[in-house]
């Protein structure tokens, strides 16, 4: 399967997984997640949003544009105050390695990505403060993934 392909099917095995690890998922992100920054419906939100990015892609044997940040997606923020910029890839709590930039998408810096559209500038709360952030950058690296759960296979 060549590699333009692989963003579709990504997504759609993404919707899968989510919808049999539910469960564990949503007990993850409460325990996680201060009971103040809880979004309702946190989970049907993100199925509905990835719903909607593969319905506008129907035509397409792939997507080509991420208007916004989705588990899978590798954003680039600029940190506003200090003109610095930094990678984050959004990925499942198992996948997580913030030493290289890997961050779950239940993490407070995940949690507050998920979703925004490119261009935005948002608040993002750290335990030492809010540092304003824009959003410059969104890319699909889900075979990064597949990559990896090769390797973990072999």
């Amino acid at each position: 399967m060549n590699h333009s392909n692989l963003s579709k099917k990504f997504y759609k095995q993404q919707l899968v997984y989510l919808d049999e690890n539910i469960q564990d998922l949503t007990s993850l992100y409460f325990s996680s997640t201060p009971i103040q920054e809880r979004i309702k419906h946190f989970f049907n939100l993100y199925v509905l949003e990835v719903e909607d990015l593969l319905t506008q892609n129907r035509e397409n044997g792939f997507i080509s544009l991420f208007p916004k940040v989705y588990i899978g997606t590798k954003v680039t923020v600029r940190y506003d105050e200090e003109d610095e910029t930094e990678d984050y890839v959004i990925c499942f709590p198992e996948q997580s390695n913030p030493e290289q930039g890997f961050i779950s998408f239940l993490s407070p810096v995940g949690r507050q990505l998920l979703l925004r559209n490119i261009g935005e500038q948002i608040p993002l709360r750290i335990p030492t403060g809010d540092l304003l952030v824009t959003i410059t950058n969104i890319a699909y690296i889900g075979d990064l993934f597949e990559t990896e759960e090769r390797y973990k296979e072999a």
